[in-house]
């Protein structure tokens, strides 16, 4: 029995049934293990804790005024729109006076049309955005509360003494991210910069910016013996990485 239940601890299922993604099946078997068995219901309780918490430290902060840049954009619209009724009116009992205020009357709904379209994409690319934060924080919550996650403590070379990670792999899940939380000083013309080599591919991850804080981590593409660089590159990065320059390897 104890075995059944480490199985059953072991997966993802608590987990996802806590964010809502279970499908009914799983749903009715997490329920059941909740009710039959103490040390499922601690667990749980544990990870619901620790889920406030994380989401308290990691919450999205709206963009200052977007709320209501929208709803200042929405009654300007609105009222655009009940300005080009009233024209739309006049128009139908003055067509033959007036033909010439019927491509006006077009010109204007064509034009608030696309601004509506661009409205429409700038919302929905902020709701994409909001849905990749979300994603990335629940694979963090994973990797970081997961049994089968293995830590890998990362420590620069000579030529960056005090540089201090940590790596965290979970080849269950096939997630992994890593923590830097020390970097070593470098002249004002230089950056560190992240590297991943995935099946033969060198995969550029961007500036490690020392400014982002020691909690945040940094997610890296999964695959089997994969391995991760970090050079000193030039401001702002380069394409390839500097060989030479190497201060750092995560082999995992």
């Amino acid at each position: 029995m104890k075995e059944k239940i480490k199985i059953f601890l072991d997966s993802d299922l608590l987990e996802k049934y806590l964010l809502g993604t279970t499908n009914d099946q799983e749903s009715l078997q997490v329920e059941r293990y909740l009710a039959m068995y103490p040390e499922v219901r601690d667990t749980y309780n544990e990870l619901q804790n620790n889920l406030e918490i994380y989401a308290k430290l990691h919450a999205i902060k709206t963009p200052d005024g977007l709320r209501n840049k929208i709803m200042a954009r929405i009654k300007s619209e609105n009222a655009s729109r009940r300005k080009f009724f009233r024209y739309a009116m006049a128009a139908s009992f003055a067509a033959i006076m007036f033909a010439g205020a019927s491509y006006f009357l077009w010109n204007q709904n064509q034009s608030l049309q696309e601004e509506n379209i661009i409205v429409n994409n700038k919302i929905e690319t902020l709701k994409e955005d909001m849905r990749l934060e979300l994603e990335d924080v629940r694979n963090q919550f994973i990797v970081l509360n997961n049994p089968q996650t293995k830590r890998y403590n990362v420590k620069g070379n000579n030529n960056a003494k005090d540089l201090k990670a940590v790596a965290y792999i979970n080849p269950v899940k096939k997630l992994s991210y890593i923590n830097v939380k020390k970097l070593p000083h470098i002249s004002d013309n230089q950056s560190f910069q992240m590297w991943a080599e995935v099946n033969g591919e060198m995969i550029n991850l961007g500036i490690i910016d020392e400014a982002a804080g020691k909690e945040k981590l940094l997610a890296l593409p999964y695959a089997d013996k994969a391995v991760s660089y970090i050079t000193i590159e030039q401001k702002g990065g380069n394409q390839t990485p500097t060989v030479e320059n190497i201060v750092a390897k995560i082999d995992y």
